[in-house]
């Protein structure tokens, strides 16, 4: 625990101080920040993940559970009840705007962490132009920034992390994701894309309940098992399948938001996590394997020294 006092949050410019978390989905960015809030007691964390400001679909789009959280105040985070309508990142940098205001006027620092880097750009960008796409059209990054901000990436080689993805999608699955989508289908709002509608596995399911309605069996709403409907079990597979590369095809498109970031001067210090993730993987095929659970300790010793050693040392320097 760094016992230091509360951080001193303004910088010679006079800017407020900030930690950013950035990565591509599924590479441990909500993990290294609580860790961190945990080691720098002020610390409260705003979500910038764009699915994950709704209310609902916990499992679908991963939002950190009550209880990894350690007692570390969440904001932004499945507060929004309007889960039929867009937020745009004009909004979001009002109201993360507000949200660091709030923490920084308490004496805490704000981490900021998700996925969503669209929204971390117009939040930071000193001058933001919502008519602008910058990371489509050819309008360069601007490296002009309205806080100070120490940016941390957890990055993990492309041939692990899309394993990983695909693993975790199963055990998403496992943790009652299809009954999560089974009682958010409508069948009414089929093909429509707005809001968390546009979470991954909204859409990919909804072809399997239109065949297999949640309603008309107790079983819809579970996982098809061996011995079922040939047909049935397809539909399933075809679904789990689209979903699986509609994740791969996202965390591709955050990777390369990030490097064009990068080239436009935003300082983001790598962290590389590959080790670790190959360390958690290797344990799953273990567990799999045999019938006695293999420890978390290897992956866990890995991430301390390789992502969460690195972090705190950049992060003191930082705030000193």
């Amino acid at each position: 625990m760094d016992s230091s006092s509360p951080p001193h949050h303004h910088s010679n410019q006079n800017k407020t101080k900030i930690i950013v978390t950035m990565g591509a989905t599924g590479c441990g960015k909500s993990r290294l920040s609580v860790d961190l809030a945990t080691h720098f007691p002020h610390s409260q964390i705003i979500n910038s993940d764009k699915m994950q400001l709704y209310n609902g679909l916990d499992i679908t789009t991963n939002k950190i559970p009550l209880h990894e959280r350690k007692g570390v105040p969440h904001f932004l985070l499945g507060d929004l009840d309007t889960i039929d309508a867009d937020v745009l990142p004009s909004q979001f940098r009002s109201a993360a705007g507000l949200t660091i205001a709030n923490i920084v006027s308490r004496g805490n620092l704000p981490l900021l962490v998700g996925g969503s880097n669209s929204f971390i750009h117009a939040l930071l960008v000193e001058t933001f132009d919502p008519q602008v796409d910058v990371f489509t059209g050819p309008d360069s990054v601007s490296h002009l920034l309205r806080y100070d901000c120490c940016f941390l990436w957890v990055d993990v080689a492309w041939s692990v992390l899309s394993d990983y993805l695909c693993e975790r999608v199963d055990e998403m699955l496992e943790s009652g994701m299809l009954e999560e989508l089974a009682q958010f289908y409508d069948p009414t709002k089929v093909g429509v894309r707005v809001g968390l509608r546009k979470a991954i596995g909204v859409s990919e399911f909804d072809e399997y309940f239109r065949k297999y309605p949640p309603w008309e069996s107790e079983a819809n709403g579970r996982i098809p098992k061996e011995g079922c409907d040939q047909a049935r079990k397809e539909a399933y597979e075809e679904a789990v399948r689209l979903i699986k590369d509609n994740t791969c095809i996202l965390a591709k498109r955050q990777m390369g938001k990030i490097m064009r970031l990068r080239k436009a001067g935003w300082d983001l210090k790598r962290l590389d996590a590959t080790a670790t993730f190959r360390a958690m993987m290797m344990k799953k095929k273990k567990n799999k394997s045999s019938s006695a659970a293999s420890s978390d300790l290897e992956w866990r010793d890995i991430w301390e020294r390789e992502v969460m050693e690195p972090s705190v040392k950049a992060v003191r320097r930082f705030l000193q």
